[in-house]
């Protein structure tokens, strides 16, 4: 797409800010608006829309990142919102971190690093997963299924948006939940997920194909965990 205005901005609206490219309001490729309800997210939209085409004579939806999420969570998520969360908690069925390597050095790293999660999970959620070794589907416990199911099912649009690029990127819902309810950076969730190719690079040297690939989702991934932030109050300071 063709860079076709000067400056990008924000402003009131009835439904709560609006973005304004030359002081218009930006409209969806549906025709619609993108009314958002907080301000923080508003102003780093019309941030995104400002710095797109800087430079280059052309840009692309991959550049918008904050507006897609913020376009989905309205369009897609916001109506029905039960469709999205059943599909973000079926990752609980075959979660990346119940599956550990028979390579006695992989698998203990990954017991060591992976393993405070899964016991997040069961403390903070009351989801107790089984672990296993190898790659063979793992019969898990019903009511730890339940209980990230009804993990998923209470959060809104903004984070089921949200969730639905982490949780496949990381190949893990108690990650993708972790980093929305229990203080794990995106940064340090993406590196968890690419653990096993990470080990490998150790010993064989770097993949550049791979080492891209990962570089382009841990962006989307850092941009999710981002929009969640922003579509969130801030937490109040205490008094002095």
């Amino acid at each position: 797409m063709k860079r076709l205005w000067q400056r990008a901005s924000y402003g009131a609206s009835e439904y709560g800010f609006a973005i304004l490219l030359d002081g218009r309001p930006m409209r969806l490729p549906s025709g619609e608006t993108l009314p958002l309800r907080h301000e923080p997210l508003a102003r780093a939209i019309a941030e995104e829309w400002d710095g797109v085409g800087q430079g280059k004579p052309s840009f692309s939806p991959a550049d918008l990142p904050l507006t897609q999420l913020a376009a989905t969570a309205l369009l897609r998520v916001a109506p029905d919102p039960k469709p999205v969360a059943e599909a973000v908690a079926r990752y609980a069925t075959s979660d990346l971190l119940c599956y550990r390597a028979s390579q006695p050095e992989l698998r203990q790293r990954q017991a060591a690093e992976w393993q405070p999660w899964l016991d997040w999970a069961g403390r903070s959620l009351d989801a107790w997963l089984r672990v296993t070794e190898g790659i063979a589907l793992l019969d898990q416990d019903p009511a730890a299924l339940s209980a990230l199911s009804r993990a998923a099912h209470r959060q809104d649009a903004d984070a089921l948006a949200a969730l639905g690029v982490m949780v496949p990127i990381l190949g893990s819902l108690v990650l993708g939940l972790a980093t929305l309810e229990g203080g794990l950076a995106a940064a340090e969730a993406y590196r968890l997920s690419c653990l096993e190719e990470l080990f490998q690079e150790e010993k064989w040297g770097e993949d550049r194909e791979a080492s891209h690939r990962r570089a382009v989702a841990e962006r989307d991934m850092l941009a999710a965990a981002r929009y969640v932030a922003l579509t969130r109050p801030l937490p109040e300071v205490p008094p002095l």
